[in-house]
């Protein structure tokens, strides 16, 4: 017997409220997973998966089954703070400030212009409850597999404040993982694969959140310059995925947008 169907059905029984028809159970009428011996085919190795991975996806799984996903793609110009940024640096090589600190900064201030992403729905999906908070979490690739410590109060820290925030945990991640305490309470979450490449993917909204930001790599774009000749612009492509029942398309390109232009300003996020 397939016992994860009838549990939740049970489950979505119990969420519904009287007299009104219960959500179709997640998973439910999916054909089993097919059963291959693939030593029959060829030369095999098995490996366990680890617990972290269990975890992460069984949640993945769940998000990208109830959650309807839409990704907005974007690019902002970064050519001005990657400067500014550099010119922090070699005043204080204390603080090591990267963009993702930066970008935490312009997130908090869309978050506070565009509060709907800064929101959950409740259990029952009746209500969004909109949070007066900004904690940010951030994803780590680790040996134990990808863990996202949330980075609290971010509109209350300056940007060496995250970044020395930022380095610790993320060094405590990879060397000795995580608590559920320090991956819990987010309200909005970066996964940023910039150091690695790519032009842009789509991120799993990690709930009960409605949106995440991905970030890749920045690449060198052309511009008309004011002379007449080009521009080299470095722009850095975003991937907004968010939650289709609490936001449209014109408000996902708005926020992107608005953190492009905060981006376009690295002394007041700054400050």
């Amino acid at each position: 017997m397939n016992v994860e169907p009838i549990a939740n059905r049970q489950q979505a029984d119990a969420n519904a409220g009287p007299g009104e028809p219960a959500p179709p159970a997640i998973g439910a009428n999916l054909p089993p997973w097919p059963q291959v011996d693939f030593a029959e085919y060829g030369e095999i190795e098995v490996k366990p998966v680890s617990r972290i991975q269990k975890l992460t996806g069984a949640f993945l799984s769940r998000n990208w089954l109830t959650i309807p996903h839409v990704t907005h793609h974007d690019d902002a110009d970064i050519t001005t703070l990657e400067s500014y940024r550099k010119a922090r640096n070699e005043a204080n090589a204390a603080v090591k400030l990267t963009p993702l600190v930066f970008l935490i900064k312009a997130v908090v201030r869309a978050l506070r212009e565009f509060p709907q992403f800064n929101a959950s729905l409740d259990g029952n999906g009746k209500n969004l409850v909109l949070k007066k908070y900004f904690h940010i979490g951030v994803a780590v690739d680790t040996r134990f597999g990808l863990l996202v410590p949330v980075l609290r109060d971010c509109d209350k820290k300056s940007v060496e404040d995250l970044a020395a925030e930022l380095a610790a945990i993320s060094l405590k991640a990879r060397e000795k993982g995580l608590s559920m305490a320090e991956m819990s309470g987010g309200c909005f979450s970066i996964s940023s694969l910039g150091g690695f490449g790519g032009t842009g993917f789509t991120p799993i909204v990690n709930a009960p959140e409605v949106a995440i930001l991905g970030v890749t790599k920045t690449r060198l774009a052309a511009a008309p310059a004011e002379d007449g000749g080009v521009s080299w612009r470095k722009m850095l492509p975003l991937s907004l995925s968010y939650d289709h029942r609490v936001i449209n398309g014109a408000d996902a390109a708005r926020f992107t947008a608005f953190i492009g232009t905060a981006l376009a300003d690295p002394q007041a996020l700054a400050g």
